[in-house]
């Protein structure tokens, strides 16, 4: 709804997430309000939940939230290195250091926080830093380029993320803890000091109830810190992450109402002591609260924009639960974790070998929970956090909820469980009513539903749980939760799958014969045809295959817009000889081809007609060149740089294992494309980390990483697993690869798949690493008679007289086609638009080569 008195100018100060999310949602509750951003940072929002990532290949750019032209489309005046310092209240205007004024209907300050740096003698040195944007960052990788050993002082949440920063950009890392433990706030003793053991048996090295007396120069190192008593450590870097504190220096310098302990006073529509002027996120101070997470901010956000606009949202304070990783390690906080509540009682369970440590907090009748700890392992986080938030009646035994899965053990909380009003995505305040609204409304799937509530749309981590609540709702309304891959097949692509598998079909008509019903279509036939080559790796043009496929495997090569074909020859690895390279050339100028250079450092050739494929095939076959796969579901490629062969920078050999492992998967069918890559080290030129499968050179091996894509979604790979040597590599990839081929949807994308899995990466990597399944010799065994079957298609084509008829333009003739017509550009040739095949001009004679 919109009030008669809704302001037509909306100044914000600050664009931080939180101020984004104002913005975004002003924009679309009001469309037609005049929004002014001024930024006092050199950048627009971007994601400070992951900074650290910065340091692991992420750019500036990834960060990014938004960009001055989506602001521009929305209509948002946006301004950067516009630091407000003057509030004109009663002419309600602004004005920034450089002196522009803005005036303003409403006044929004989203100013965030700033660093805490304890007042120690010699803290403003050069290489004592902060971490907070991404100017500290770049000042972070400066000086650890002439660094080697590196401080936190700091132990929680902020400080652990930093020790990760530092790490990642290589230095001997160092946490100092004035409190006796890491994450005093969220952690009880016992998480404490399991989260202080991992962390150390990870490398860091943790060093708590240390206070910092003075810095000073050190013998070994740049500094010195000295501890009160003897104790000292020696630094090169130092980066205070000691905790936050609001920026609230302009409100405070114009009078509006400001905390005891600092922070901007607001009431429930995130109003200050002035009724035009709100405060949101790290800023706000509410009934003497300053929230340090994003979800509350987003939450203030949303309410000022609903006071506003005339709606009655209202900030009623913030569940500050939180999950998370830090340096690898699992770790949630819910609640009550400290069993501060009178009466308050405590269940735990800790497993020293597997370093597992939880708690959980109830009340005095063990009837609700209150709170909770999970250290190593935080499977069990979002089913407590629904008992905790929806006060949810506890099971006979609550201990059930967090001892390991035994008979008795309590069942995992059903969506039918939550009321209405349980928080499904807390980084978008979605409730399961909202769900249920989006259903009624007509939206009846996932993606559908996602788009529309914006649920798992943030950190993502609540996933699996929308997808319970969403199939629970569906089911209840009589709507078919179905999985069928079509009308001819009652089956998911996984369950003809394991059909295929187990019964050891061989054949589409066996297949349908025996589980399906009529003729099939262009769902089933491709997506059965994958399989049987991913199982079986039958030649795909044999006769009881070939009906199967579609244009682009029928011809091995990819159709053009023309009717012509693309040829790309394999180059493992980017890697070509002279000879190669000149072989290529003679065939495109032979038969006149358009060359380009692809992504994935392959040469593409344009141009071809279907009766030359098996001659340019031959050629290339005879110059040592295969089939690249282009055309196919299979792996297309595995880009390297030049890696420890060449590059000063690199430290294992990348092109030699990018050639191994494309030799491995070459031909490997699955429900996509595939895509690899293998940089010689953390520069990451090859891009690693953007592929289904990026591989990482380290000093000690290989860090692997996984379910990265380009596309329409781009998403970065995550890291799957560190250090590992080439044996491993091999078998962690062979079975991550045919687990994928076992189990994702037709066409469906590794990312996707890993975001639909139940338990995401953590799920992927019990599988795969720690084989919880119990199938990871028989992915090895399946994966290496893939590899043991491989066979060029291109020179079985060319080999078999059958096949090469296939490739005749008209049946009984071998007449050329001269419908194919191309014009000149920039000394290659294109398909002739209409208008060029009608005017004669320009038109290339593409029926002879300079060999007829």
């Amino acid at each position: 709804m919109t009030s008669s008195n809704t302001p037509s100018q909306i100044v914000v100060v600050g664009n931080g997430m939180v101020g984004h999310h104002f913005v975004e949602q002003l924009h679309q509750a009001l469309p037609s309000a005049k929004i002014i951003v001024l930024s006092g940072e050199p950048r627009l929002a971007y994601d400070r939940v992951h900074l650290s990532e910065y340091f692991s290949g992420k750019s500036a750019e990834e960060l990014a939230m938004t960009t001055p032209e989506l602001y521009d489309s929305w209509g948002v005046e946006h301004h950067c290195n516009a630091y407000v310092d003057n509030i004109d209240k009663a002419a309600k205007v602004v004005t920034t250091k450089s002196g522009e004024t803005y005036s303003y209907d409403k006044l929004v300050l989203a100013t965030g926080s700033y660093p805490f740096v304890p007042p120690i003698p010699g803290h403003d040195q050069e290489h004592c830093l902060v971490y907070r944007t991404i100017e500290d960052l770049e000042g972070i990788e400066a000086s650890a380029k002439e660094s080697k050993v590196g401080v936190v002082v700091g132990g929680g949440l902020l400080g652990l993320e930093a020790a990760n920063a530092l790490k990642e950009a290589g230095l001997e890392t160092h946490v100092v803890e004035f409190a006796p433990q890491l994450m005093a706030v969220q952690l009880d003793e016992g998480g404490g000091r399991l989260l202080k053991n991992k962390i150390e048996d990870l490398g860091v090295k943790v060093h708590t109830s240390k206070a910092t007396s003075e810095i000073v120069a050190g013998e070994n190192c740049r500094f010195r810190m000295n501890f009160q008593g003897d104790d000292y450590l020696e630094t090169d870097m130092i980066l205070f992450s000691a905790g936050i504190r609001p920026s609230d220096q302009l409100a405070r310098s114009f009078d509006l109402e400001i905390g005891e302990r600092g922070g901007i006073v607001i009431d429930n529509q995130c109003k200050t002591s002035d009724p035009d002027i709100y405060a949101i996120g790290e800023c706000a101070l509410w009934q003497n609260r300053i929230f340090g997470l994003v979800a509350p901010g987003y939450t203030m956000a949303r309410a000022a924009v609903s006071h506003l606009i005339g709606g009655d949202t209202e900030f009623e304070g913030a569940d500050m639960s939180t999950k998370l990783k830090l340096l690898g390690v699992e770790v949630g906080s819910i609640g009550d974790s400290h069993a501060k509540t009178p009466g308050a009682q405590s269940y735990t369970y800790e497993n020293q070998p597997q370093g597992i440590y939880k708690k959980i907090v109830v009340d005095e009748q063990s009837n609700t929970l209150l709170g909770a700890v999970l250290v190593g392992d935080s499977s069990e986080f979002d089913t407590l956090l629904q008992y905790s938030l929806n006060s949810i009646a506890l099971p006979e035994f609550p201990e059930t909820l967090i001892l390991p899965s035994t008979e008795g053990a309590a069942p995992t909380l059903g969506a039918d469980a939550l009321p209405d009003s349980a928080s499904i995505c807390s980084c978008h305040n979605v409730t399961k009513g909202d769900i249920i609204a989006t259903i009624d409304a007509g939206t009846t799937d996932f993606a559908g539903i996602k788009s529309c509530t914006k649920a798992s749309t943030g950190c993502g981590g609540c996933t699996a749980l929308l997808k319970n609540v969403v199939d629970a709702e569906l089911e209840k309304r009589g709507v078919e939760v179905k999985k069928d891959i079509c009308e001819h097949f009652a089956y998911s692509r996984q369950e003809l799958f394991h059909l295929i598998k187990v019964n050891k079909i061989k054949t589409f008509d066996d297949l349908l014969a025996q589980y399906g019903k009529g003729l099939g279509c262009d769902i089933c036939k491709p997506a059965v045809g994958s399989i049987l080559a991913s199982t079986w790796n039958d030649y795909i043009l044999e006769k009881d295959h070939v009906s199967l496929q579609d244009t682009n495997d029928t011809y091995l090569g990819n159709m053009q817009k023309d009717g012509t074909y693309s040829i790309v020859p394999r180059m493992a690895g980017g890697e070509v000889k002279p000879e190669g390279l000149i072989l290529i050339g003679e065939i495109a100028r032979d038969y006149k081809l358009y060359t380009k250079v692809t992504g994935g450092q392959r040469i593409d050739l344009f141009g071809a007609k279907v009766n030359q494929l098996p001659e340019i095939w031959e050629k290339l076959i005879a110059g040592g060149f295969e089939t690249g796969h282009a055309y196919a579901k299979a792996l297309r490629t595995v880009k390297s740089c030049v890696g420890s062969t060449w590059c000063r920078y690199g430290v294992q050999d990348s092109v030699g294992a990018a050639i191994e492992v494309e030799n491995r998967y070459k031909g490997l069918r699955a429900p996509h494309k595939m895509k690899m890559a293998v940089s010689g080290c953390t520069r990451e030129c090859a891009e690693a980390q953007s592929k289904d499968v990026g591989i990482i050179a380290t000093e000690n091996g290989w860090n692997l990483y996984v379910c990265g894509n380009g596309g329409m979604k781009p998403r970065h790979a995550d890291l799957f697993a560190t250090d590992l040597d080439k044996e491993t590599l091999i078998k962690y990839i062979d079975r991550f690869w045919m687990f994928y081929i076992r189990t994702a949807d037709r066409l469906q994308r590794t990312a996707t798949w890993m975001d639909n899995l139940e338990g995401g990466l953590d799920y992927l990597k019990d599988v795969i690493i720690n084989d919880s399944l119990g199938i990871a010799e028989e992915l090895e065994a399946q994966m290496q008679h893939v590899v043991d079957t491989y066979q060029c298609e291109w020179k079985t084509a060319v080999e078999d007289e059958k096949s090469r008829k296939r490739f005749r333009r008209f049946v009984n003739s071998e007449l050329d086609d001269n419908s194919v017509v191309f014009v000149e550009e920039r000394g290659q040739i294109r398909p002739a638009t209409e208008a060029e095949k009608l005017s004669d001009i320009n038109i290339i004679d593409a029926t002879e080569t300079s060999e007829a």
